[in-house]
């Protein structure tokens, strides 16, 4: 279990740094451009500050880490690293899923006893 917590850290440290080398990468670009007169000052900070809000909002979009727990002292740990808003998303889905699981009870209960009823008055 330990080897799998050290991949997802490997996988989550190589995300950062690709989002980092990026960040690097297009701050000299506009440094060039600076230098060279085609871009201003004020339009080189506008657009690195567009950038880096480009790459953070793709990162969050495409990167997609999930954590799988195999054990309740996995799922606590888990837990603990929550945000707020994400166990308020947690119960919500919780919530959601027991209402279905009701409901689908409560389907197959009538179905069972429309069984009965049918058979009964045969």
């Amino acid at each position: 279990m330990e080897k799998f917590g050290d991949n997802i850290k490997k996988i989550l440290l190589a995300g950062i740094g690709a989002v980092a080398v990026t960040a690097e990468k297009s701050k000299d670009l506009l440094d060039e451009m600076v230098e060279k007169g085609e871009l201003t000052v004020e339009q080189g900070k506008v657009l690195n500050e567009e950038l880096k809000h480009n790459i953070k909002k793709t990162v969050k979009e495409k990167v997609n880490v999930s954590v799988k727990p195999t054990s309740p002292e996995d799922l606590s740990t888990l837990l603990d690293k929550m945000t707020p808003e994400q166990i308020a998303a947690l119960k919500e889905q919780i919530s959601r899923m027991e209402e279905n699981t009701e409901a689908g009870k409560q389907g197959s209960e009538e179905q069972e006893n429309d069984r009965e009823n049918t058979g009964a008055d045969e």
